[in-house]
């Protein structure tokens, strides 16, 4: 356990080597805010509440969905596809840890630097030039805690299945700007879930997707009570151990038909 600890503090320093993008990064994800925040205020003109969420609520949960992306996303989906594609990944896989484990530590070291260097920061700074509205409720931010970790786990977990495909497919960088795509759109980042219509919401909730950013982002804006916020925690760690199948199943074919390009 010492040396997957040892990745996630390497990771940290590697990402505090170049905080200054991150520096930037927040002003980005602000105005990205600050884009969506007269938006959706435009939107709601003449309209107390759509969907049962009033603009207050609207402007927080998208700030907190943004803010929240800093911590779970990564992209380890790409650094595997060009260690697989370099050849590097022979190496990776002689040593005495698990790569899938490395990678996974690797991205917690990450977001643990986004969460201090950029998620929090960034916070304070939109709190001060949108109206955003936070609950100073220890049971609320409890639950957002475990729900957002949750929340990187199962982001990660479709992130090492797409790096996965590069084993088969050899080049799939379509395919994760495709995964990027979707992710963005059905993990409610950009709209809430209850937004999209009827039948989409029914399919939807088949799907992971919605426990990286709907979940956390209504937990946090008190728009689920307690009980469904603890339904969709638990649903939120079925679809972390549901995930451990297929990336089991695919690491082993992968491992069998190992071809280094170029090496």
């Amino acid at each position: 356990m010492e040396k997957y600890l040892e990745m996630i503090r390497i990771r940290f320093l590697m990402m505090l080597a170049y905080r200054t993008n991150y520096y930037t990064g927040i002003l980005i994800y602000s105005i990205n805010i600050g884009a969506y925040y007269f938006l959706w205020n435009a939107i709601y003109s003449g309209k107390d509440s759509i969907q049962g969420m009033d603009v207050g609520q609207m402007t927080t949960y998208v700030a907190i969905a943004w803010m929240a992306r800093a911590f779970y996303f990564n992209n380890l989906d790409r650094e595997m596809a060009m260690e697989i594609m370099e050849g590097k990944v022979a190496v990776e896989l002689i040593r005495p840890y698990s790569y899938l484990g490395m990678k996974v530590m690797q991205g917690l070291g990450e977001g643990i630097f986004r969460l201090f260097f950029f998620s929090l920061p960034g916070m304070v700074l939109v709190a001060f030039v949108f109206p955003i509205r936070l609950f100073y409720d220890p049971a609320v931010w409890g639950l957002f805690a475990i729900s957002i970790f949750f929340s990187f786990l199962i982001n990660t977990q479709i992130n090492l299945l797409t790096g996965i495909t590069t084993f088969f497919l050899y080049n799939n960088t379509g395919l994760i700007r495709a995964k990027r795509v979707v992710i963005d759109l059905f993990s409610g980042l950009l709209l809430p879930m209850s937004f999209f219509p009827g039948w989409a919401q029914d399919i939807m909730k088949f799907l992971p997707f919605q426990g990286i950013s709907y979940f956390p982002s209504m937990i946090v804006t008190k728009g689920f009570t307690t009980s469904q916020a603890l339904e969709a925690i638990a649903q939120q760690a079925g679809w972390v151990l549901l995930l451990l199948i297929p990336i089991y199943f695919f690491w082993q074919l992968a491992k069998k038909q190992l071809v280094i390009q170029g090496g």
